[in-house]
């Protein structure tokens, strides 16, 4: 293989970006695109500029990343388990798997009602909603994962002794799902970042709040300047998280 091939795809990802940048920018300066509904790219980096010094883009992104993190972190934990106890027990799953098909459809958003009137407009509001969110992804990812485990594994523990819960659930279960699970936790930071803007519009201080200011002064370029913000954030967590997904899963092929 050429010593270049492996960067052909990068350059034609920075050609095309380069390009959609471009063709945005000529469509706005010629007049197709109104500026006062559609910002040229030119005039994001001073809408940062602006918010960095006015101390409002870091003040957001660290109230975000406060009820993200306990978002992600309860409804992941909360998912895990669930999925895996509904796999690992076949009662469970039977008493539960009404509850789960009567609640799975309703979005996030829909809770939003039942989060100011339980927690009020607070951090753990915010955190609610995202938790939501996050917990179906990982409780089916966790459930399908655990449920392909091959049953002949688990009569070759039995024969060698293991075949207690505990010993099971550490040689058995955990590694033999966990490329399934780590696959449903990945999915659930980018389910998270979703619910981030949602679960701030109520008047949580976050980036969803910044937005929504901005949106009531027709400050497209500033709202442009969150909605990279939080590609960014998602991009740097996912990145975060492929590195560890690596070496947890070092030992598989």
């Amino acid at each position: 293989m050429s010593k270049t091939g492996p960067s052909r795809p990068n350059l034609w990802t920075l050609g095309g970006l380069i390009l959609f940048l471009a063709a945005w920018e000529a469509a706005v300066q010629a007049g197709f695109l109104p500026r006062t509904l559609v910002p040229p790219p030119s005039a994001v980096p001073n809408a940062l500029l602006s918010e960095l010094r006015n101390g409002f883009w870091l003040a957001s992104v660290q109230a975000s990343l406060g009820h993200y993190t306990l978002g992600l972190v309860l409804g992941s934990l909360g998912g895990v388990v669930f999925g895996a106890a509904s796999a690992l027990s076949p009662r469970f799953d039977a008493a539960t798997s009404g509850i789960a098909r009567l609640l799975r459809p309703i979005p996030p958003l829909a809770w939003i009602p039942f989060a100011l009137i339980w927690f009020g407009a607070t951090e753990g509001a915010a955190a609610f909603i995202i938790a939501i969110g996050v917990f179906w992804v990982n409780n089916f990812a966790t459930y399908a994962a655990v449920r392909a485990i091959d049953p002949g594994l688990i009569e070759l523990a039995d024969a060698f002794g293991q075949g207690g819960l505990l010993p099971r659930l550490l040689k058995i279960i955990l590694p033999g799902a966990a490329p399934g699970m780590l696959a449903g936790l990945r999915s659930g930071l980018g389910q998270g970042w979703m619910a981030v803007v949602a679960a701030e519009l109520f008047g949580v201080e976050g980036l969803g709040q910044r937005m929504s200011d901005a949106a009531g002064l027709l400050a497209t370029d500033v709202l442009i300047v969150y909605m990279l913000t939080i590609a960014l954030l998602y991009a740097l967590s996912d990145a975060a998280f492929q590195l560890v997904s690596r070496r947890v899963l070092a030992w598989t092929p």
